[in-house]
């Protein structure tokens, strides 16, 4: 995989229409970090990552991966810049085999279409089981063999920053601890990674650093380790 860039957001605004969501969110993760973001539903966790890869305009701030600015740029050229983007609820192609939706993973990127084969064998040990239904159609698979392909496909484009959108939703205990340590996996290998993810816990036993979003703003920062500890975030999200 590729090593990691950094991914600077400052002052986001964001929203869809006339409704916005986000109103000043600032947060970054360095080259190779593993960052989590926490928050309940609405409070705007997926709308940040949907302004990140380019589905969604911001109305205010910047944004910036490796250094480039990215606030308005189109979602292709920011795959291009190296960014991966696994989506909440998977957006996978059903009626295409488990290897064709990867392979368009490796679509917009001439780096990635060149080593297609070397990656596409990579995402087949991270997750073994995709090797064995390569030839099956995605949308006769699990809900976690399918996660395991919305993360394969993302990889397939050797990104340096790889944003997931709640990877655990609808999976099994057993599913959610094997991706999660897939996207640990990949993170030792130096790709930073923003995670948005309602199993608290979980995301802050994994993470370097973590920031809670309420209503579209920033409201907690910390190590993964430091808001795993801290009362305020035990009580409402962890109900401890």
């Amino acid at each position: 995989m590729t090593q990691g860039q950094e991914l600077v957001i400052e002052h986001l605004a964001a929203g869809y229409g006339k409704v916005q969501v986000l109103w000043d969110v600032s947060l970054h993760a360095r080259p190779g970090e593993f960052v989590a973001v926490i928050g309940a539903n609405g409070a705007g966790k997926t709308t940040t990552l949907r302004a990140v890869s380019g589905v969604v305009k911001p109305t205010g701030g910047h944004i910036r991966l490796g250094g480039q600015d990215i606030t308005r740029a189109a979602p292709s050229q920011i795959v291009g810049l190296g960014l991966g983007h696994v989506p909440e609820g998977r957006e996978l192609f059903p009626l295409m085999t488990v290897r064709e939706n990867l392979e368009l993973g490796a679509a917009m990127r001439a780096e990635a279409r060149a080593t297609q084969a070397q990656t596409l064998d990579h995402v087949y040990t991270l997750f073994p089981r995709l090797r064995e239904r390569q030839g099956q159609l995605a949308g006769t698979l699990s809900g976690g063999e399918q996660q395991m392909v919305a993360v394969g496909r993302a990889l397939m484009g050797r990104p340096s920053v790889l944003v997931v959108d709640e990877p655990s939703l609808g999976l099994s205990p057993l599913m959610t601890q094997t991706v999660f340590e897939a996207l640990k996996a990949v993170n030792a290998e130096g790709v930073t990674v923003l995670l948005v993810e309602q199993n608290v816990g979980l995301s802050l036993k994994l993470a370097d650093r973590a920031y809670v979003l309420e209503n579209g703003q920033v409201v907690n920062e910390g190590t993964g380790a430091a808001l795993l500890a801290d009362p305020r975030v035990r009580e409402a999200y962890l109900a401890l």
